[in-house]
């Protein structure tokens, strides 16, 4: 079995990591419980970041735009105060931090690794201010916690959260015959509906029509945030009663009786079990740990295991991680720049991200630099990871990442930036060396194209080892 195992499910092997004896079990078992976050600084709850998410949209919507409508460079000054106060500059890159942190120093990073697979999957586009205030911490609260449950219930809870009521709009889905349909003359909002459908289970290959997304989204109405003039959009998920479609729906043949908030959760269960979208999810599982267009014969172990397990979702991460162990030596893997990044983290031990003390935040002044530096390469790498373009997340395949900007910018990367993260002690020669055999078969090549480098002591000559190392074939693609 090759080294590269441990990233193709993983981040690589620490320079402190024991080589496992054996992979597959080493793997199989960080799936069955949730690690507790390392991070030792502030993590904020996801009624904590909402809150303070009210104070930013109630201070500029109804304070700053109405107190300076007249005076555009006061109201740009006063907006750059309320973002110190509410630390609106500040939260994404905490969350960051925290990410990193948990994958570099984490004891069970294969789990580590599906949570950043479902975190894209259940993705969260860049819109109203989420990967400031909520992204973070709804990955960290309903993803995370959903992973030892089954698939129904992450996407019950997926479904119902505030990020994602939120971010598909669903508050302003309301019945044309409701009462509140009625008296507004208001009618449904059809994203949450055709994102559940379309990205979050049976896909498009269940043949839903166009009639089947305005039934789901009639389904659907009711569930909102509660509004008040205060909080605005920031309050709690509720269902309203009062905004529910009234009748019957029918959605890909299936008819749901008038029943109100339960006819959601009647729903999700058959579009979550549904054997289209178990082939769905299973197929985008094997193509995120084991190659872009996975054959049948890997999927149906995937498969089989969901229908065994009714969707469990330990044993369906410990089916894709099989089938990645047995495909390990004969496919390869392209990762995007996030997960790149995070390897050569873990296993170069690079000084990031910054400590909890550095990343401490007195919501009186601007993050510095330092605060920003992760953040800043993730978006110079062109993979921010709470700012997908789009609700279907982060593309997994290798064709939207191979373009000569992305790969100029990783070779740029590791050239010129990443040698100033790499800690004083280090900087060695034979510390690179030590950490080349850790995780590769083929580290004596690899350490005979950098040998013209071996005596250089500076940043420079640094640069020119990790330039070379850090893009190459086998590190771009395990």
């Amino acid at each position: 079995m090759s080294l590269n195992f441990y990233r193709r499910v993983a981040f690589g092997l620490s320079p402190t990591d024991d080589l496992p004896q054996e992979p597959l079990k080493w793997a199989l078992n960080q799936l069955n419980s949730i690690p507790d976050f390392l991070w030792q600084g502030s993590i904020p709850t996801e009624k904590e970041l909402r809150k303070k998410y009210g104070e930013w949209v109630y201070g500029d919507r109804k304070v700053l735009r109405k107190k300076f409508k007249n005076d555009k460079t006061s109201y740009r000054k006063a907006k750059d105060e309320l973002r110190i106060e509410t630390g609106e500059r500040y939260f994404e890159l905490n969350e960051h931090a925290i990410r990193h942190y948990q994958t570099k120093y984490g004891t069970q990073p294969v789990f580590e690794r599906f949570w950043l697979f479902w975190g894209n999957h259940f993705a969260i586009s860049e819109k109203d201010s989420l990967p400031e205030f909520s992204t973070g911490p709804y990955q960290r609260e309903i993803i995370r916690p959903n992973m030892v449950k089954n698939f129904e219930e992450m996407v019950q809870a997926v479904t119902t959260s505030w990020s994602m009521i939120h971010h598909l709009d669903n508050s302003e889905s309301v019945g044309p015959n409701s009462k509140k349909g009625i008296e507004w003359r208001e009618t449904i909002n059809e994203n949450h509906a055709r994102e559940l459908l379309e990205l979050h289970t049976v896909s498009p290959s269940a043949g839903y029509t166009q009639e089947d997304v305005i039934q789901l989204a009639y389904i659907m109405t009711g569930w909102g945030h509660k509004w008040s003039r205060k909080n605005l959009e920031t309050g709690d998920v509720w269902f309203d009663q009062e905004k529910h479609q009234k009748g019957d729906k029918v959605v890909l043949g299936i008819n749901y009786k008038n029943d109100a908030k339960r006819e959601l959760a009647k729903v999700i269960h058959d579009l979550a079990t549904h054997p289209i979208c178990i082939k769905f999810v299973s197929t985008k599982l094997c193509r995120h740990f084991i190659t872009d267009e996975p054959t049948q014969e890997m999927i149906d172990p995937v498969i089989e295991a969901w229908n065994k397990s009714n969707g469990n979702l330990i044993e369906i991460h410990k089916a894709v991680v099989t089938q990645a162990f047995k495909y390990n030596d004969n496919t390869h893997k392209f990762h995007p720049p996030e997960i790149w990044l995070m390897q050569l983290s873990r296993m170069f031990d690079l000084n990031i991200p910054l400590s909890a003390e550095k990343m401490s935040y007195t919501f009186k002044h601007k993050p510095n630099n330092k605060q920003k530096k992760l953040s800043w390469i993730l978006r110079e790498l062109g993979n921010s990871p709470y700012r997908a373009k789009q609700p279907n997340g982060w593309s997994d395949f290798e064709v939207d990442w191979v373009s000569p900007e992305l790969l100029l910018r990783r070779f740029w990367f590791a050239s010129v930036e990443l040698p100033y993260l790499v800690k004083s002690q280090n900087k060695s020669h034979d510390f690179i060396l030590s950490c080349l055999k850790n995780n590769f078969e083929d580290h004596e090549k690899i350490a005979s194209l950098i040998d013209q480098f071996r005596f250089g002591t500076t940043d420079k000559d640094l640069g020119r080892k990790y330039g070379i190392i850090c893009n190459l074939p086998g590190v771009l693609k395990v």
